[in-house]
């Protein structure tokens, strides 16, 4: 009883409840990537689309994340953060009934646009949840609470692609029907963030604050006394809030890089994992698999995935972020050879090596300079 005052009472006020609905925001956003990486196989074969074609499910999906990122914190600042989050959720849940109703014109541009919007919503959501975790409890225990809501985030991950199961199981090569497979769980998914929406409207949540907003990517303003607060001063502070102009900050610049690159190399390697175990075409390496299995597959891989990243997590108690990083890049960089060698089960072996060692999402250093431009930090100016 005492933990879980310690982690969602503040001010003699238990956000609990408020925290498990938050909580389910990372498992749908979680959910939506985890179906929509399985789904590239699936229309490569019942839309005899290009691998290049069934890419641009990834490429229409984040690049709403890079359009929307900046309105949605600016929209977030001016109308409050539960307003953004219901207004993640109906576009979320608009994208998917519009994609279940379009389904039977078959049309895979149709789609896509779809998709733009549920990446819409998923990146509204994404903007407001971390620093509503911070929120909803003593700000001490504020890493424990967002590592929490995180681990909801990897679950969904791993149940995703089971869901995709039943879109490769009740495929149809009948013209006219080859996406109605997708019609009863984007319709059932839609309704489901419509509840979720209407829950929020309910709901009594604190006002987000600039402090928080800090606190949620790591940037903390520290209490000397009560009532009084202390800037963080010391540049080597994990803590410290740079008061330069973020294009004049070499960290910024860099971390917008690699992330940038990390996130195309992840997309790529969760997107074609299915690919690489079932297409038939290049028969010299074993194993194959069956098609229809494709999604367990993922599945698997997406559950490494979530213990490398709480692994990952727990083993920088010990090793210094950096450090790790460098050696788990390392280690991905000597297994993508392997992998592209394509020498049977070494090199499936690679492949789920690769999901496992994925840590780079769980450092929060890598995610905070482009949340940066979605936020305004104490006294930064964002761009010039």
């Amino acid at each position: 009883m005492s933990n879980k005052k310690s982690l969602f009472v503040k001010d003699g006020v238990n956000y609990a409840a408020p925290f498990a609905a938050i909580s389910a925001l990372f498992f749908l956003w979680g959910i939506a990537h985890g179906l929509l990486d399985a789904l590239d196989k699936n229309f490569q074969d019942m839309l005899h689309l290009k691998k290049w074609q069934s890419s641009l499910i990834q490429f229409h999906l984040y690049g709403a994340y890079a359009a929307m990122a900046i309105p949605a914190g600016l929209f977030m600042k001016k109308y409050g953060y539960k307003k953004g989050v219901i207004f993640g959720l109906l576009l979320f849940a608009c994208g998917a009934l519009i994609a279940a109703a379009t389904a039977p014109a078959q049309s895979f541009v149709l789609f896509l646009l779809c998709l733009l919007i549920i990446g819409c919503g998923l990146a509204t959501l994404e903007t407001a949840a971390n620093p509503y975790t911070t929120k909803l409890g003593p700000p001490e225990t504020a890493e424990r609470r967002i590592n929490f809501s995180q681990s909801f985030n990897g679950l969904a991950w791993t149940i995703g692609p089971l869901i995709a199961i039943y879109i490769y199981g009740n495929r149809s090569h009948v013209e006219g029907e080859k996406m109605m497979s997708i019609v009863l769980p984007f319709a059932l998914i839609g309704l489901a963030v419509l509840m979720v929406a209407f829950i929020f409207k309910r709901l009594k949540l604190p006002e987000i604050t600039e402090e928080d907003e800090n606190a949620a990517h790591g940037a903390h303003h520290v209490s000397t006394t009560p009532g009084e607060v202390m800037e963080v001063s010391d540049p080597s502070d994990s803590r410290y809030i740079t008061k330069k102009p973020l294009w004049q900050n070499r960290h910024f610049k860099l971390g917008v890089i690699a992330q940038a690159c990390y996130v195309g190399a992840q997309t790529g390697v969760f997107s074609y994992l299915i690919n690489f175990l079932t297409d038939d075409k290049d028969m010299h390496m074993e194993p194959r698999f069956d098609v229809a299995d494709g999604p367990y597959f993922l599945s698997i891989g997406f559950a490494l995935f979530m213990i490398g990243r709480i692994s990952g997590s727990a083993m920088m108690k010990y090793f210094k972020p950096t450090k790790l990083l460098a050696f788990y890049a390392l280690a991905v960089c000597i297994l993508l050879p392997v992998i592209g060698a394509e020498i049977g089960w070494p090199s499936v072996i690679a492949l789920y090596g690769v999901f496992f060692l994925c840590l780079l999402c769980s450092l929060r250093s890598s995610h905070w300079p482009l949340k940066a431009w979605a936020r305004k930090q104490s006294g930064e100016r964002l761009f010039w």
